[in-house]
């Protein structure tokens, strides 16, 4: 049964000032995974904090010696400290590390520390981030981890520090808008960068969930409607967390993805936000030399990430105009059928649909709540960003009206 619409009228008060009963009945209402639970609520209960008023190099360069400290021995030095520009939610500092290395010696390396800002565009878990590379290592290419700050000991936000990736993540010719989004690559290009896409994205769903130590993350019942449910009642959490206006086409759109869950045929793990903008590659040899951005993974249904990675919002037209290009690399259909090949799974057509329709809702959620609320309480280093990616739910709303009207 679906949960109960929120007998309480809640305020924009309310939101910006969470009281501890309402985070407690919202956690009730919409219940989901624990760590997801846990960052949840930690954003509610911090959310009548200050506003964020910056972070110097000299502070985040405290911060990472703060942990270092507790973390490795002999003396090191922190230099070439610079601001990262890439991203929409976190704040990430590259700088070079000289320490010594247990077992290796005397190391020089190029590292990135990843930090939560007071409130971010996503509340996702530092945590998992670090597992999912963890684990990923030698399987495709990630950034090595190093060390990770999960409740924000030395920060003053749950951070991350692991080692820089070289590569772009577009061609320094192409034009595009913010994040990677709609990318294109060029005919040549495309070509090279389109098995190695494809490849990783089979690899990360047919990875043995067990032979990993992911202690962060629950694990969904196969031939359960578990995992769709999670995932819908984090989303349906935010919104009411977050919101400035009620959306009729949103309550449509929850409901009939309430009522229609899929189950679960196969425990992956699910990357979350693949597509172009976030892998970098070599451009003088077409190699892709990192996949960024896991702070969304979560173990569950492969078909969330197939209906990301093909979404509208993220790819655009060829060149002639006839063909749609799932994330600037492959019509959807050739990218599903090298998928399958590659990964040895199948794509349900009809769990693929659900998905689309919930990636649709998530989009919305996103940008007409949480940009609205992270800026409105200026929460974030990023506040002019954030509010232009409010323009991107209204193509979202276009997308999810269109596929009820056709679904209803």
């Amino acid at each position: 049964m679906p949960p109960a619409l929120m007998p309480w009228t809640v305020t924009e008060q309310d939101r910006d000032h969470p009281s501890d009963t309402l985070i407690e009945r919202l956690r009730s209402q919409f219940p989901t995974e624990r760590e997801v639970d846990d960052n949840l609520t930690r954003k509610m209960r911090h959310r009548t904090g200050p506003a964020f008023t910056g972070v110097s190099f000299e502070a985040m360069t405290g911060y990472i010696a703060a942990l270092l400290k507790d973390h490795v021995r002999g003396d090191f030095t922190i230099a070439e400290q610079r601001w990262l520009s890439g991203g929409a939610s976190k704040i990430q500092m590259a700088f070079t590390l000289d320490w010594d290395e247990p077992g290796v010696g005397r190391q020089r390396a190029r590292l990135v520390a990843r930090m939560e800002p007071a409130e971010s565009l996503n509340s996702t878990s530092r945590r998992r981030e670090f597992e999912l590379l963890r684990a990923f290592a030698g399987v495709i290419p990630v950034p090595r981890v190093y060390w990770v700050d999960a409740d924000g000991r030395w920060f003053p936000e749950p951070a991350l520090i692991y080692a820089f990736a070289p590569g772009s993540t577009k061609p320094r010719t192409a034009t595009g808008k913010v994040a990677g989004i709609g990318t294109n690559f060029g005919p040549a290009l495309r070509e090279q960068l389109k098995p190695q896409f494809v490849d990783g994205l089979a690899r990360i769903h047919a990875f043995d969930p067990d032979s990993a130590a992911f202690a962060s993350f629950d694990r969904p019942a196969v031939g359960s409607t578990q995992s769709a449910l999670w995932q819908l009642n984090r989303a349906r959490r935010i919104w009411e967390e977050d919101r400035g206006e009620d959306l009729p086409l949103l309550e449509v759109a929850a409901n009939w993805l309430e009522r229609n869950l899929p189950s679960l045929d196969r425990v992956s793990v699910v990357h979350g936000d693949y597509r172009s903008g976030n892998f970098l590659f070599d451009e003088t040899t077409a190699r892709i030399t990192a996949i960024l951005d896991w702070e969304r993974g979560y173990l569950g249904d492969r078909h969330r990430d197939l209906a990301w990675t093909t979404a509208e919002q993220y790819g655009h037209w060829s060149e002639d105009g006839r063909t749609f290009l799932a994330s600037g690399i492959a019509p959807v259909s050739e990218l599903l059928e090298r998928y399958e090949a590659a990964s040895g799974l199948r794509v349900d057509a009809a769990k693929l649909r659900y998905y689309r329709l919930f990636n649709c809702y998530q989009i919305v959620v996103t940008a007409l709540g949480s940009s609205y609320r992270v800026v409105r309480l200026g929460k974030t280093h990023q506040d002019i960003l954030i509010a232009w990616v409010e323009a991107a739910a209204y193509g979202a709303m276009e997308e999810l009206r269109e596929e009820m009207e056709r679904t209803l």
